[in-house]
């Protein structure tokens, strides 16, 4: 795709273009530590969007351009708490369950990487020890910037750090990754738009949509379907492309595949929300190549990702 760069509110200006593509360098670890405080890559994506555009709005704050790479980190931070404080609260007040002490993923084989298997049970531990320890033992931040990252004393970055390794040091028995499956009606719409957006169907996409549908395309577009080129630009694009059911994570989402000679290759991911049997929100992730390889399990309905 080739869509311009669009404003926070339909179309992205290009000052804001030139702001994410001086932060480029960084997006993909600030991606990675989004993802795993909040336990989702997608989500992880959504918070680190708000957070870079945060960033961009607070840029003449900067007095240090060379501390750019731990500014931006402290934002995300701030912005992962929010999420997750949000959640929290959220699903108490709707089923009295809290998601931060169940989710984790499933075992790994003996020989793993030390530093991806924090990466897979960190989300066992309340925010604070989670975001010490990612930062300290996976991103190599010291005690002196994780402190300032966290907004705490290297005294209590210790604490956390202590208590966290020791929870995640003794042997855990391996627990269901958690999942966002979609009710059969929903599943079922989810197909019949996959059908037609491969068959270029566009009116009948847009008849699937309800009217004030919003679409978000990362780097580029956040408004109303109506008013974005989103569909003219996956008809402009070139490289063969296909949308098949999948997951990401324990989520169904769209996978979009790209034909690469013979193979098809899944490139990214589509969250689409159905709410009164009509699509209400698209969350396209398509300007985002890190978030397939940050996902720990990606499979589609013609084999693995």
């Amino acid at each position: 795709m080739t869509m311009q760069p669009l404003e926070p509110t339909g179309l992205f200006d290009v000052r804001y273009a030139a702001f994410l593509e001086t932060v480029v360098h960084v997006r993909e670890r600030l991606h990675r530590y989004c993802a795993r405080m909040t336990g989702s890559v997608l989500d992880g994506e959504d918070v680190m969007q708000e957070a870079l555009f945060e960033a961009y709005t607070k840029i003449k704050t900067l007095e240090d351009p060379g501390a750019m790479r731990s500014w931006l980190f402290r934002i995300a931070h701030n912005r992962c708490i929010d999420f997750l404080r949000t959640r929290h609260a959220r699903e108490r007040a709707e089923t009295g369950y809290s998601e931060t002490a169940s989710i984790a993923m499933p075992g790994e084989p003996v020989g793993f990487d030390a530093r991806y298997a924090i990466e897979r049970l960190v989300i066992r531990l309340p925010p604070m020890e989670r975001a010490c320890v990612l930062l300290k033992d996976v991103f190599d931040y010291s005690l002196e910037e994780t402190a300032n990252l966290v907004d705490s004393s290297v005294g209590g970055v210790k604490a956390a750090l202590s208590r966290g390794r020791a929870k995640l040091a003794p042997p855990m028995e391996p627990l269901r990754q958690a999942e966002r499956r979609l009710d059969p009606q929903a599943e079922q719409l989810l197909r019949r738009y996959i059908e037609l957006f491969n068959r270029r169907d566009w009116d009948g996409v847009r008849a699937l949509t309800s009217a004030d549908a919003q679409l978000q395309v990362a780097d580029c577009f956040r408004g109303r379907l109506v008013d974005s080129p989103y569909l003219v630009e996956y008809e402009r694009q070139r490289t063969p492309w296909r949308f098949e059911l999948g997951d990401i994570d324990g989520e169904t989402v769209l996978i979009v595949l790209l034909q690469r000679g013979e193979n098809w290759e899944p490139r990214w991911p589509v969250r689409i929300r159905v709410s009164d049997k009509v699509i209400d929100r698209i969350s396209d992730y398509y300007a985002c190549p890190w978030v397939v390889p940050a996902a720990f399990s990606l499979t589609f309905e013609s084999g693995p990702g």
